[in-house]
């Protein structure tokens, strides 16, 4: 059996946030069962954590591949590390990942992750790409995982309907779209959208963060933002960018709990 459970990240309601799975594994299992158990799942990613010496194995996938990097499906495993008492509330988390070493702590009711910087370059955005999101770029550029575009106004981030079957056809993980926010309570707002991995619009996006916090940071000069990413769902973040990493902070709530049976998966696996 794997214990599963589902996690609102980056929200402190029900149903609001960003979904994530999380399956709390206790022995190895095969890439292609877990992208199997991902596609079952069908949430915007699947994390697969597992002790080991120092810290916890870390893999996401999307409901069609597996992905390098995933802010909101970190910020639920942790959450259900310390809710289930796997690890004690004052330990920090280690997190050995395809990123590298992620280091994630609690601070009362908050997650706080060490995420890496994915700073943007300008980069000229084919054109198709801009039709299909239906926007008008104030600036383009690119990260190793994904486009990053800001518009001028969050009016226009809000009210974008971007054509998902043209953008499958992205030669990046995704596009992020942002603009400034015109509320006090926010510095700036976002949107993610990732279909060629299964996840037309992405809720909340803690990776895609990694990206803005930097983008920001060199806009407004300031180091310290409050930002939100305008899905239906919609989440909170907190971003702090220093010299070299960000600092992403958000709570997390459990809607589901359940388990897989392994052996019954498995069975279906070998006989597809």
């Amino acid at each position: 059996m794997i214990p599963l459970y589902i996690v609102d990240a980056f929200t402190q309601e029900p149903f609001k946030g960003n979904p994530a799975s999380v399956c709390v594994l206790s022995s190895i299992i095969s890439d292609q069962l877990m992208q199997a158990i991902a596609y079952e799942m069908n949430c915007p990613e699947t994390a697969f954590v597992m002790k080991q010496d120092d810290g916890f194995s870390l893999r996401w996938f999307a409901p069609l591949q597996e992905v390098d990097l995933c802010g909101h499906a970190t910020l639920a495993t942790a959450h259900i590390l310390y809710q289930q008492q796997i690890i004690n509330p004052d330990q920090m988390i280690r997190f050995y990942t395809r990123s590298g070493l992620l280091l994630v702590k609690s601070q009362g009711d908050t997650i706080i992750m060490d995420f890496p910087k994915e700073e943007s370059i300008e980069y000229s955005i084919q054109q198709w790409i801009i039709d299909a999101l239906g926007i008008e770029p104030v600036f383009t550029g690119k990260n190793r995982m994904d486009y990053l575009i800001e518009v001028e106004s969050d009016k226009e981030v809000i009210e974008a309907s971007p054509d998902f079957i043209a953008l499958k056809n992205l030669d990046s993980r995704g596009v992020i779209i942002t603009a400034q926010s015109s509320i006090n309570e926010f510095d700036f707002v976002s949107r993610f959208f990732a279909p060629g991995i299964g996840v037309n619009e992405d809720p909340v996006t803690g990776s895609a963060h990694c990206c803005l916090g930097p983008y920001w940071q060199k806009k407004l000069h300031k180091n310290n933002f409050i930002a939100y990413q305008a899905s239906q769902r919609g989440g909170m973040l907190k971003v702090e960018v220093n010299d070299s990493r960000v600092f992403i902070g958000g709570t997390a709530i459990t809607v589901l709990k359940g388990e897989f049976d392994i052996q019954e998966v498995c069975y279906v696996q070998d006989n597809l």
